[in-house]
């Protein structure tokens, strides 16, 4: 039966995998970062204080006003032509206040900007090492503390990765339907994130087919949700830049795709782990009936769904707490605040994510439950013996 329900699933994802994948359509890459003329290097700071470099400076006055060199450190060019020389780079002010000596620098070499103090103009902070020595710990610790199915859980993640950045980034830039894409690719990288990290059987065949009603409930629920609140997903400059550059671009369709894929995760979690739970509850007394595992599933359920209330919100609340703070400062009402476009974008994505977890969680309890062969106590036993399994049984529970 399972069979029956997975492997249609997963050649339906894997035709529309071949039907959707942009070759070479794409625009990932068709925008140049750096102007003509142009190159991009690294540099390494090397004082603070720019006139600890003025012999550089000096050197520059007789073409340069010296603008950029109000809000400038040194730095020892580590790329390029320049390679070795120790020039004043410009950083603006709002990046200035946590540089450091030894920081890594990204630069772009521009001649014309001499004009203004220096060739070389800040483009970010170098963060490769601090990075990379966080993934190193985190990679350390999750395979030490979940030992094999941790390293596999990972390895799911990069798969997940990879369909995304891959498939479904190329995908909507070459002008694919954002609504099959995110489908195609969510189902994707379910498949790819469920059956890597737990393997496959039925127990974690339950956990996806919860997974995937919960993923329907989400686009069902994004798709009202942002025509009913008359969502544009054009409130940010970002959103402005993407409609110059991508011809058709429709932003309230991407936006009921960030529904669904910021819901992927905490929706595969709650759904494996509800899974988990009813197979535990399962063991631990085969002769419980099939609404008993249902009921005894949704008492852990309900502890999911008590945490997933306030899970997204705090998750939101956290990564655009600038731009909550920006709208605080203005005189309107909370609900006015609430409602405008930038925070009502991010609000309708929480509820409509969290009404998909919560939905997903008796979907998957239902599913994990019916699966489950129970075992009938014997009639054969007699009463008391019966009486005092069924008592020991249901205290184990």
């Amino acid at each position: 039966m399972l069979s029956a329900l997975v492997v249609p699933l997963v050649v339906a994802t894997l035709v529309g995998l071949v039907v959707l994948w942009p070759g070479d359509s794409s625009l990932v890459g068709s925008q140049p970062f750096a102007v003509e003329g142009s190159s991009m290097e690294t540099a390494t700071v090397t004082s603070l204080d720019v006139e600890d470099c003025q012999d550089a400076a000096e050197a520059l006055e007789g073409v340069s006003d010296g603008s950029f060199l109000d809000n400038a450190v040194c730095a020892e060019i580590t790329s390029g032509d320049g390679e070795g020389l120790t020039m004043p780079v410009h950083i603006p002010a709002e990046s200035l206040g946590v540089a450091d000596v030894g920081d890594e620098l990204q630069v772009m070499y521009a001649p014309e900007a001499v004009s203004m103090g220096t060739p070389y103009v800040f483009v970010d902070y170098g963060r490769g090492v601090p990075v990379a020595a966080l993934a190193v710990v985190y990679l350390v610790l999750v395979v030490a503390v979940a030992g094999r199915k941790g390293a596999l859980s990972v390895l799911g993640l990069v798969v997940a990765t990879v369909v995304l950045v891959f498939f479904m980034i190329p995908a909507l830039l070459a002008g694919s339907s954002p609504l099959a894409v995110t489908l195609v690719g969510s189902m994707a990288m379910m498949l790819a994130a469920v059956y890597v990290a737990h393997g496959v059987s039925v127990r974690t065949t339950t956990a996806l087919l919860g997974t995937v009603a919960g993923v329907l409930l989400t686009v069902l629920l994004s798709l009202w949700g942002t025509r009913a609140a008359n969502l544009t997903g054009s409130v940010d400059e970002t959103a402005a830049v993407l409609t110059s550059l991508v011809e058709g671009v429709n932003l309230q369709a991407l936006l009921t795709c960030g529904m669904v894929v910021a819901a992927l995760g905490v929706l595969n979690d709650v759904t494996i782990t509800q899974a988990s739970a009813v197979w535990e509850l399962h063991a631990a007394n085969p002769s419980l009936s099939r609404t008993r595992l249902f009921t005894g599933g949704m008492s852990i359920g309900r502890d999911h769904i008590a945490s997933t209330v306030y899970t997204l919100a705090f998750a939101y609340a956290g990564t655009a707490l600038p731009l909550i703070l920006t709208a605080a400062l203005i005189d309107r009402s909370v609900a006015s605040t609430v409602l405008s476009g930038e925070i009502a974008e991010e609000v309708v994505r929480t509820l409509v994510s969290s009404i998909g977890l919560v939905l997903a969680i008796p979907a998957t309890t239902a599913i994990a439950a019916f699966l489950c062969r129970t075992t009938p106590v014997p009639q054969s036993s007699s009463s008391s013996s019966s009486g005092s399994s069924s008592g020991s049984s249901q205290g184990s529970v």
